[in-house]
């Protein structure tokens, strides 16, 4: 008679799965979130660069006093900073060396451009009446020098 434990072990290596087993995706589970650093603790990753800028930050911010710039000063301003960044300058370092802050800088620049824009306009007017002035006269030219020739040709 047959061993019962060998029968066993061939009838289970020799049966199949019925099903073949599918991997399911894995699902990732959500990271824990990093703990906010206080101000006051350094941390390893940070660049000298950075901890002097989180230095800065966590400084007590000392405001300076508002001041009040003329028209002719905020001209000259303007035109300052036109001509740092025609010169290949970025727009932030433009008025970082002028002294003023972006906002500033892009109020003045609004508040500055509607009479640029309508003294243009006016000069772009202007121009076009004066364009079709010309053409009318040119085209009043061209038909008696037409009228003319005909005239002379003895077609009309």
């Amino acid at each position: 008679m047959p061993d019962p434990q060998e029968a066993e072990s061939a009838r289970t290596s020799v049966e199949a799965p019925t099903k073949p087993t599918t991997a399911e995706p894995k699902k990732r589970a959500a990271r824990p979130r990093k703990a906010k650093v206080e101000a006051g603790q350094p941390t390893a990753k940070k660049s000298s660069r950075q901890s002097a800028k989180a230095a800065e930050a966590s400084a007590p911010a000392v405001r300076a006093s508002r001041r009040t710039y003329s028209q002719k000063e905020r001209a000259q301003k303007l035109s300052q900073i036109e001509k740092s960044i025609a010169g290949g300058a970025t727009t932030k370092s433009a008025v970082g060396q002028v002294g003023i802050s972006e906002q500033t800088y892009y109020q003045w620049k609004k508040a500055v451009a509607p009479s640029f824009e309508s003294d243009e306009l006016k000069d772009l007017v202007a121009l076009e009446e004066e364009n079709k002035r010309l053409k009318k006269m040119l085209a009043e030219r061209l038909r008696k020098e037409n009228a003319e020739l005909k005239n002379k040709l003895g077609l009309a």
